[in-house]
């Protein structure tokens, strides 16, 4: 099985329409992918959708990547199968893609303080009905020459965490984040913990703080992982009894990775089914739910 557990659409920073990456996820053999765009559920509908209407018996794992900060670090929390109506975590979400637009334009007015001639109306136009992220800002350095790829842009120089044009936003304790989404009955992995080359990463010793809150994973396998920090990450999981899950980080053209590059061990996948109470994986019509 290939099972792919971290991708985003338009509704967030990636280039496909939710639509157009299930069928991308069906044609590249994936037997299951989720969709973790950031802080939205908003392409949940449109995949689903999607899904139903492929000869396919792929199946859709409904997800986020919420927005988490600890200690003025920034991190990311994927979140599983959690009840989306749930009112708390809902508003939560609702709080951190309301501070993206005014931290986006609060970045452009960095870069332009740094001589980029860059505009918000471009930075608009390539986020389009998407959440506007990094990722827009870095894109639109990339057609201004600026630096070659998305990657180059984050950087200390540039977006990077902390970086010179860097501008927080309103984002969650990813202790608050892992009791809202048990609560909404889902599932919490810590998005590439070890990914320095972001900025900052937190301690392991705060890793181990949150597993004792009720964490459930962290992601071992991702492109932002060198070898040595998969091996560590990997070793850290069995310590503290949490799983251990692969994925892409797939963005579309924004980044280079392929769906289905890094993928999820299907034990792996099958306990975080079993865990979650919030929502349910979803069946493609051409055959039943993996387990």
């Amino acid at each position: 099985m290939l099972i792919d557990l971290h991708t985003h659409s338009t509704a967030s920073d990636g280039t496909d329409t939710p639509a157009e990456l299930v069928r991308n996820a069906a044609a590249a053999g994936l037997d299951v992918v989720a969709l973790t765009d950031h802080d939205s559920t908003r392409g949940h509908a449109e995949a689903i959708a999607a899904l139903h209407a492929l000869p396919t018996a792929m199946t859709l794992v409904t997800g986020a990547e919420l927005s988490c900060r600890l200690d003025g670090i920034g991190l990311h929390m994927l979140a599983y199968l959690f009840d989306p109506d749930e009112p708390e975590l809902a508003r939560e979400r609702e709080l951190v893609r309301d501070d993206r637009v005014p931290r986006a334009r609060a970045m452009v007015g960095k870069l332009q303080e740094l001589g980029v001639p860059i505009e918000w109306d471009q930075v608009a136009r390539i986020a389009g009905d998407g959440s506007v992220g990094r990722p827009h800002l870095a894109s639109a350095l990339v057609e201004l020459g600026v630096v070659e790829t998305v990657s180059d842009a984050f950087t200390p120089d540039w977006l990077a965490n902390g970086g010179r044009a860097y501008v927080e936003k309103h984002e969650l304790d990813p202790f608050d984040a892992i009791r809202l989404v048990k609560a909404a009955g889902g599932v919490t992995v810590f998005a590439h913990p070890g990914a320095a080359k972001r900025g900052d990463t937190v301690p392991e010793s705060a890793i181990a703080a949150l597993a004792a809150a009720g964490l459930d994973g962290i992601e071992v396998d991702h492109m932002d992982h060198d070898g040595p920090t998969r091996a560590r990450m990997r070793g850290l999981a069995a310590d503290l009894g949490l799983l251990a899950t692969g994925s892409s980080d797939y963005h579309g053209s924004r980044k280079s990775v392929r769906l289905g590059e890094f993928t999820t061990d299907p034990e792996i996948y099958g306990e975080i089914t079993r865990r979650a109470t919030g929502a349910f994986p979803v069946p493609g019509a051409g055959g039943s739910p993996r387990p």
